[in-house]
């Protein structure tokens, strides 16, 4: 019998955490018991991997509700421990990333500086959601520094359906920056795009492309917003596009549409062909 080098427990962690972190979206309970029967050590799991799952929830931008109301699970809302921040409501809350629920809510400072540019761009980028977005859910975070404000934007939507075999979500972060006084702000963002088929096989999509534009602060709320539209129609636009010439051009070099003769197999026929004909005469 072969001799296996034994997994220490460093390396059995890594692996671990590895499937975790790469989890499809909306997968996760599923990766986490596949893991925890290979594993076979709940306190390894809790101990070791932990921090594997606080990295794809914030990786994720897994929405929370909190109340009434709903809030992302980010780096950018991150506090000491397993605390998240809700700038729309001004509050902090606890958050079990197993459970995935929140619990001791408490009050929270903001910038006061930002937050008027924070509260007149959330608002603006909500109503920007509900056109596009059939579930989306949005975060916006607000900070100074050296007479500059910082605005910061995080919209998720997603769609399960286990049913139909596939699930798939749509992340974007957009970072601002602006002087109150007047001229132009910057922007920089990233658009994530991810969808796992997983009927009679195992397909995924995994997405992104980073974008930069500038914005006038005339009016800050409403440039932000119109670059951000900009630059996600722009993405779907060339996604759509790009798989519609994969269709016709990477699947097709993949697989004949046809067989070699060139016609389609007429089962209502098939005595007609030579297969046909020999399958019948093997037939008692």
């Amino acid at each position: 019998m072969t001799d296996y080098e034994r997994i220490s427990d460093s390396d059995k962690v890594r692996i671990v955490s590895g499937f975790i972190k790469n989890a499809p979206p909306g997968e996760f309970n599923e990766v986490f018991n596949d893991v925890r029967v290979l594993l076979n050590d709940d306190r390894l799991l809790k101990e070791g991997a932990s921090s594997a799952f606080s990295e794809y929830n914030m990786e994720q931008f897994t929405p929370v509700k909190v109340e009434r109301d709903h809030v992302l699970i980010t780096q950018q809302g991150k506090l000491d421990g397993s605390r998240f921040v809700d700038p729309r409501n001004k509050r902090s809350f606890k958050y079990d990333h197993l459970r995935k629920e929140a619990s001791e809510i408490q009050p929270a400072s903001v910038d006061v500086t930002a937050e008027p540019h924070r509260v007149s761009l959330d608002t603006a980028v909500q109503g920007y959601a509900k056109e596009h977005y059939p579930d989306g859910v949005v975060t916006v975070y607000g900070s100074s520094s050296g007479g500059k404000i910082k605005l910061v934007v995080c919209i998720e939507d997603h769609k399960f359906s286990p049913q139909n075999f596939w699930n798939g979500r749509w992340r974007s972060e957009w970072e601002a920056t602006f002087s109150p006084g007047g001229g132009n702000g910057e922007i920089k963002g990233v658009v994530r795009a991810q969808v796992h088929y997983y009927e009679d096989g195992n397909v995924q999509l995994v997405s992104f492309k980073d974008f930069t534009d500038s914005f006038s602060t005339a009016d800050p709320a409403k440039g932000i917003v119109k670059a951000i539209e900009k630059a996600e129609n722009d993405y779907q636009s060339a996604l759509s596009d790009n798989y519609k010439t994969m269709s016709q051009t990477t699947f097709k070099a993949l697989r004949r549409q046809l067989p070699i003769t060139r016609t389609k197999f007429d089962w209502n026929k098939h005595a007609g062909y030579k297969l046909g004909s020999e399958l019948k005469g093997t037939v008692q």
